[in-house]
């Protein structure tokens, strides 16, 4: 006999969510910033068997559960096989001498007043070509926060300048997956979505790099310093220093454009640092290897190493080591842990409902184009701390609101930005987040520690509400000459 399925009550929907606020607060008091070593992966499963009772209590059956469950893990696979990617990317490219190369020429020609502006504006750039702000803040960002770090720069402001040119061409570039994903979610076209988010997007990556030029101004950093003597230095006595390096990163950088997928294309970098190493670099690769023999047994056992594991090339400076370290595919473990973990919160949410209950009550307070774009700001950042992914915050929201957008007479692309505005940006921000966790995970600096100064992330929702507050631009089917065909005319 089949068991009636019952709706969850809000409250019922709401109680997992405050169990893991309460749970994570407690976390960050009492492990620091120490919380992905587990603490915040077991409050997500703690949450997540409180959510499940909820769920057999309503009717639902542990099968149905458990398959809600996998599919959330399933989804979330390619972004684990690239965090496993990048680990082994991260490696060869600092044994190879790339990362070096990139801090040891960033020293020379990037002045301390202009870093934090130079570094939104570089990560931007190589965001927009890639369409990929994984892959930007993976290679180039962290070349730059090394170079930060050596100016004397916060780790978590370097971080947020990186964080916020790598999301805006992100956002922007027709070759990320989130920037079609959008149009494709509200039902409008790509490069009219594009060319609509231009009017938030534009102030939001504006005000962001004059506040950037602003706290470098503010700081007197001495680019000359001994301190950045020392780690051009080191680097130089250890690594063969050559611009030929700079192949791997623009051979990277091209196949990505040429629209290679994620994975092969990480693969091929990975490789390609290998090659470099192996060729470039025989005294790291001795080093590293620690072990006595011939030149290829040196050489594999080194890149092996380096792919799987923690390895540090050592210098006279303990402050250069720190920067000359990696931690290959198991340091992305813990970040792993903490997604999979999240995605069970996520999927048992769904399974039973919760999820679509609380997000029906905010459309009663939508009455207007501020409110209903309000409403769908505040739901995809709903879904970004709850489903813990960014496809879903967009997904989801996109595929319950497009209906109404279009009842109330405003145009899709409208909801196509609004998704971009604060389910693309905001995921980062969020320490269990697939995005969070991983940005966090490849650079190395806790996400409440970068938080403060992604400033281009946190504008990006507020722009896009005051905008339509204000009522500026907006897109109604009534502005067409012929309202009744809904064209979809600028």
């Amino acid at each position: 006999m089949t068991k009636d399925i019952r709706e969850p009550r809000l409250l019922e929907a709401l109680i997992p969510i405050i169990l893991l606020i309460i749970l994570l607060t407690f976390n960050v008091r009492y492990f620091g910033d120490d919380t992905l070593s587990g603490a915040n992966q077991i409050a997500l499963v703690l949450s997540a068997t409180v959510a499940g009772l909820f769920a057999v209590r309503l009717g639902h059956n542990w099968k149905s559960i458990r398959a809600t469950i996998v599919k959330s893990i399933g989804s979330a696979m390619p972004s684990i096989l690239i965090l496993f990617l990048i680990g082994s990317l991260a490696g060869t490219w600092m044994i190879s001498g790339v990362v070096p190369m990139l801090i040891y020429y960033g020293l020379k020609i990037l002045n301390p007043t202009i870093f934090l502006f130079a570094s939104v504006i570089i990560c931007a750039i190589v965001s927009l070509a890639t369409g990929s702000s994984w892959s930007t803040v993976a290679t180039i960002g962290i070349a730059l926060l090394g170079i930060g770090t050596t100016l004397g720069f916060n780790k978590g402001l370097v971080a947020g300048a990186i964080i916020s040119g790598a999301y805006f061409g992100d956002k922007m570039s027709p070759l990320s997956d989130t920037t079609n994903l959008a149009p494709a979610m509200a039902g409008t076209d790509l490069f009219t979505h594009i060319r609509y988010m231009v009017l938030t997007t534009g102030p939001s990556i504006l005000i962001t790099l004059i506040i950037f030029l602003i706290i470098g101004l503010a700081n007197n950093l001495d680019s000359n310093g001994a301190d950045v003597d020392v780690v051009l230095t080191a680097i130089d006595n250890k690594f063969n220093v050559s611009p030929i390096l700079l192949i791997v990163p623009a051979f990277l950088i091209f196949i990505i454009v040429k629209k290679v997928p994620p994975l092969p294309a990480l693969i091929a970098g990975t490789l390609a640092g290998a090659v470099f190493a192996v060729i470039l670099q025989p005294d790291v690769i001795r080093e590293v290897a620690g072990t006595e023999g011939n030149y290829v047994k040196q050489s594999y056992i080194s890149v092996m190493r380096t792919m799987f594991g923690s390895v540090s090339v050592s210098t006279e400076n303990s402050a250069v080591n720190e920067l000359l370290s990696t931690r290959g595919m198991a340091g992305m473990l813990n970040t792993i842990w903490l997604i999979i973990t999240a995605m069970v919160f996520g999927g048992v949410m769904e399974s039973a409902g919760m999820l679509i209950k609380i997000t029906s009550y905010i459309m009663k307070v939508v009455h207007n184009a501020g409110s209903l774009v309000g409403a769908t700001v505040g739901t995809c950042l709903f879904f970004n701390a709850t489903a813990s992914d960014q496809y879903l915050a967009i997904v989801v929201p996109g595929r319950m609101f497009a209906k109404i957008f279009k009842e109330m007479g405003f145009k899709p692309e409208l909801l196509s930005r609004s998704l971009e505005d604060s389910g693309t940006v905001t995921s980062v921000l969020i320490p269990w987040n697939t995005c969070g966790a991983t940005q966090s995970g490849v650079l190395g600096v806790s996400t409440f520690t970068y938080l403060p100064y992604c400033f281009f992330n946190i504008i990006s929702p507020f722009m896009s509400i005051f905008m339509a507050a204000f009522n500026i631009k907006i897109r109604r089917f009534s502005d067409d000459k012929d309202a009744g065909r809904q064209t979809m005319v600028e």
